[in-house]
């Protein structure tokens, strides 16, 4: 996963800061014009965000795939002990990469690469899910472009 969705991954409700993955450059909070939202983002930027748009790593059978036209609609996330947390935006499962990946919103404590939370899967009940870099394939740009 690497394109974000707008209705699915982001909505009016987020701004820059939560979906992170660069989408900053979209706004400019230096230049001299003014802008409605200037000010609130400025104080988001200073303040930090309190939930992100993260990558998430799904155990479980597969889920349906966008060549197939069977995406997953959203689905819970936990934190131990059944405690919803957040949800996951979009999910499918990965050819390339052999397994289900997907994003999901999530209270910035919860956003640590590597943190383990639950999933409620319409494939596979609740299962596993790990917090890990975004974009899912190559997220250092480290393979060549050809």
């Amino acid at each position: 996963g690497g394109i974000l969705a707008f209705g699915a991954d982001m909505w009016y409700e987020h701004n820059p800061f939560e979906v992170g993955y660069h989408y900053t450059w979209m706004v400019d909070l230096e230049q001299e014009a003014d802008f409605m939202g200037k000010e609130a983002l400025k104080r988001i930027k200073a303040e930090g965000v309190k939930r992100k748009l993260v990558g998430v790593d799904i155990d479980g059978d597969p889920l349906g795939t966008y060549i197939d036209n069977e995406m997953i609609d959203v689905f819970p996330v936990s934190a131990g002990g059944g405690n919803v947390v957040g949800k996951v935006t979009s999910a499918c499962f990965s050819p390339r990469l052999e397994k289900n990946i997907g994003f999901a919103m999530l209270p910035i404590e919860h956003t640590e690469h590597g943190t383990e939370l639950e999933v409620e899967t319409p494939v596979s009940g609740r299962v596993k899910a790990t917090v890990v870099p975004m974009p899912h394939w190559d997220p250092t740009k480290e393979i060549p472009k050809g």
